[in-house]
């Protein structure tokens, strides 16, 4: 059972993110986009601090001090995701006309994982890794596109934008992968997330802080007020807090190719999401796409 415990957390994980797209359009009914991230991972920082403390001197759960040698690793980590990505993404969606094109372009990180691994951690890529990535990449953007007509570019720096942010994802789990094997999984996700608040506040102070006064005023009088709270919960907890930790446990188990193969599995639960409670529809296109993606991942797995 141990040995598949990696693959339970990485699909657990981008169940988790699945979702997370509609908790993100929930919460911003209500919250400014830094200031709806801003309360995210604060939220989620205390609820790890409070869980690293209560169990203080635990292997697994315990909250474990940073060697200053390693403190540079972690500072990059909280530089490209969450900070860097979260930024990236938002101006690549701003950038392109077309939601299914953004979505597409920054579904492709297993593309690059490869390549990034190879150069920069020596890591291992056979051929089986890489045939499984691209016929899982491709069932990727058959599900995504299929039956879509919203093709328009938009501006130009949306394609850049695009793949600047699939390379800082990337590059988080690289980092991952080079933090000493010492250190449990909350303790990585909690000073990331924590170095992560010290870029996105001074942000968030020039941008949104004097919309607050008027956001708080109203706070708890309306249905929509309590459901966008939700929705930051729900991404406070489950996609920041157990969904990073499943994550980083995978990456730090099955190495950075490996793992980013199964990114492609979140336009998968996505659309069975949207099909089991908004009857929408999945043609032909989207099934083939699925059992492309399933297909492709099981090739990628094979050392």
């Amino acid at each position: 059972m141990k040995r598949y415990l990696p693959y339970i957390s990485v699909v657990a994980a981008m169940l988790i993110w699945s979702v997370s797209g509609i908790a993100i359009k929930e919460a911003l009914h209500t919250f400014p986009p830094l200031t709806m991230i801003v309360m995210r991972f604060s939220l989620a920082v205390l609820l790890m601090g409070a869980i690293g403390l209560l169990f203080r001197g635990h292997s697994l759960l315990g909250l474990q001090h940073l060697d200053r040698h390693d403190i540079p690793l972690f500072l990059a980590g909280g530089f490209f995701q969450p900070f860097l990505y979260y930024l990236l993404e938002t101006y690549t969606y701003d950038a392109l006309t077309s939601p299914t094109v953004a979505e597409a372009l920054l579904s492709t990180s297993p593309l690059l994982s490869p390549l990034f691994a190879l150069v920069l951690l020596r890591e291992r890529v056979t051929w089986w890794n890489i045939a499984g990535i691209l016929v899982s990449t491709a069932g990727m953007l058959m599900l995504v596109l299929a039956g879509s007509t919203d093709f328009q570019i938009g501006s130009p720096w949306g394609v850049p934008l695009a793949f600047a942010a699939v390379s800082t994802a990337v590059l988080y789990t690289i980092i991952l992968r080079r933090i000493p094997s010492r250190y449990n999984a909350l303790t990585i996700v909690f000073h990331i997330q924590a170095i992560s608040l010290l870029f996105f506040w001074p942000l968030w102070g020039l941008k949104d802080a004097a919309l607050q006064t008027d956001l708080w005023a109203a706070a708890g009088t309306t249905a929509q007020w309590w459901q966008s709270l939700g929705g930051v919960l729900y991404l406070a907890i489950f996609s920041s807090v157990a969904a990073f930790i499943m994550f980083c446990y995978t990456v730090r188990r099955l190495g950075v190719t490996r793992t980013n193969a199964f990114n492609n599995v979140r336009p998968v639960f996505t659309a069975l999401f949207m099909f089991l409670f908004f009857a929408e529809q999945l043609p032909w296109g989207k099934l083939i796409g699925i059992l492309l993606i399933v297909l492709g991942l099981f090739v990628s797995q094979r050392k």
